[in-house]
């Protein structure tokens, strides 16, 4: 590569890396994108896994993020390709009776299917969701003074919770059950102080926002980030894996979409030891097991609701789900897992032939697991949708440590870029008074290993370009 001077460089187009060029371009600087894999994309990545014109999102796949994200909605993505359909049900949890727990864009219509919780239920989320749109930018960032402090602080009190709390506010096994597919999100016990942030939060997403699926795939968000960053002026280089700061063209400013692990790799010698010492002391949370499929038919579901779902959180009661990610986090393989469960292909026509369909499912995992899952997630989609397997034309699997082999910033099969317990929760990566600028002048992390953290948003590579700009142009 021609050793051209720009402004900013960025390594690594996940949505942060892709967001933090953007953002820098858009104020007037000579930025240069480098992707190590020969398309762009990070975690928004859309291949035929399994058969061919069967569409897989190879990482992320729902995005109730993207749609609440006040860097996205900055962006004029339709512009540039990207649409994002609807599911009837954002989301949907299952129980062994043969019934469901819904979350419907509609919060009058969540709360009536919830029974004697319906009034709880309102009474806890709808703040929330009043609240999001005024106080979403102090959500979604660093620890600072917020644009509201009052709710801010009413928010807080509630985030701060442990899930295990919120759920014993709740009568019925319904409700708690929705309330622990979503809590789940945060891949930590439910038991953890701040573990109800997420559940909070998506829930909110939900109906402000529906659980929106981006048409023809996870990648058609990268494409269209692409695009845009393009259109501004913006260069962006693929195939080069940087392992090392001497890789790169000179530049007065370089931001780094990678975890504290390869931020070390990288440019550890230009950190102070103080630095280093915080870095290396980062802490990884749980893996993943995912599973890809081809199916002749879709998911025959036995609730209704199930089978109008975007996403669907398969693992029965919120006690069984509590013990399981209690069990994995402490390093146990659980025989019946949490799983996360996804099939796009019912509203999105372009995943696969007509009349097949793909579908789309992960588990936690101990971090760094290698045991393979596949039965046991299988056998939880069945417990719930009789007859599943026999709709299966193939599969594709992933163990935590092949998702790191595909994706370096999964540490261990860690999606979120290290755990978002109250250990880290305002000290990711590292306790700073700003947690995107490293120990060396000019250099900055920005990916989901600094606040808030991980999901398909933008705002930590928002935040640390935002920070570059201040202190570096």
């Amino acid at each position: 590569m021609a050793k051209t001077a720009y402004d900013a460089i960025v390594v690594g187009s996940g949505p942060n890396g892709l967001a933090a060029a953007i953002t820098l371009q858009q104020k007037g600087l000579s930025v240069l994108l480098i992707e190590g894999k020969e398309s762009i994309g990070g975690g928004l990545r859309t291949m035929e896994l399994t058969l061919p014109g069967f569409k897989h999102d190879v990482c992320s796949a729902i995005h109730p993020m993207a749609a609440g994200s006040p860097f996205f909605a900055s962006v004029p993505l339709h512009d540039f390709g990207l649409r994002f359909v609807e599911p009837i049900v954002a989301a949907a949890h299952p129980f062994d009776d043969g019934t469901a727990a819904v979350l419907k864009r509609s919060l009058d219509e969540t709360v009536d299917s919830l029974g004697q919780d319906g009034k709880i239920y309102r009474d806890l989320i709808q703040p929330v969701v009043k609240s999001w749109p005024k106080m979403n930018k102090d959500v979604l960032g660093p620890l600072s003074i917020p644009s509201h402090p009052l709710l801010m602080a009413q928010f807080g009190l509630q985030a701060l919770r442990s899930a295990e709390s919120v759920a014993r506010t709740f009568k019925t096994e319904k409700a708690k059950g929705l309330w622990a597919g979503m809590a789940a999100h945060s891949i930590q016990p439910l038991s953890n102080i701040s573990s109800a942030a997420i559940g909070f939060v998506l829930l909110a997403a939900g109906h402000l926002y529906n659980w929106p699926i981006p048409a023809g795939g996870s990648q058609s968000i990268a494409d269209a980030l692409a695009a845009y960053f393009l259109s501004l002026g913006g260069k962006i280089e693929t195939g080069l894996y940087i392992s090392s700061l001497e890789q790169l063209p000179s530049s007065k400013a370089v931001l780094l979409d990678v975890t504290p692990r390869q931020l070390l790799q990288i440019a550890g010698h230009k950190f102070s030891s103080l630095y280093k010492w915080q870095l290396n002391r980062y802490r990884y949370g749980m893996g993943v097991f995912k599973v890809d499929w081809a199916l002749g038919a879709p998911v025959p579901f036995a609730a209704e609701e199930c089978r109008q779902a975007g996403t669907v959180h398969l693992g029965g009661t919120f006690r069984e789900i509590a013990l399981g990610e209690k069990e994995a986090s402490m390093g146990k393989h659980v025989e019946k897992p949490y799983v996360l469960f996804a099939q796009q292909s019912l509203f999105d026509n372009t995943r696969a032939p007509e009349g097949k369909h793909t579908a789309w499912a992960y588990c936690h995992v101990p971090n760094g697991s290698v045991k393979d899952m596949t039965q046991a997630i299988e056998s939880q989609v069945e417990r719930y949708a009789p007859r599943f397997k026999e709709r299966i034309l193939a599969r594709h699997t992933f163990n935590s440590e092949q998702l790191e082999e595909y994706n370096p910033n999964y540490i261990g099969g860690d999606i979120n870029g290290g755990i978002i317990d109250i250990g880290q929760l305002f000290t990711r990566p590292a306790l700073r008074f700003s947690p995107y600028r490293t120990s060396s002048k000019g250099i900055y992390i920005c990916s989901s290993s600094t606040p808030p953290g991980g999901g398909v948003h933008g705002m930590c590579g928002y935040h640390a370009a935002t920070r570059a700009f201040k202190d570096m142009f």
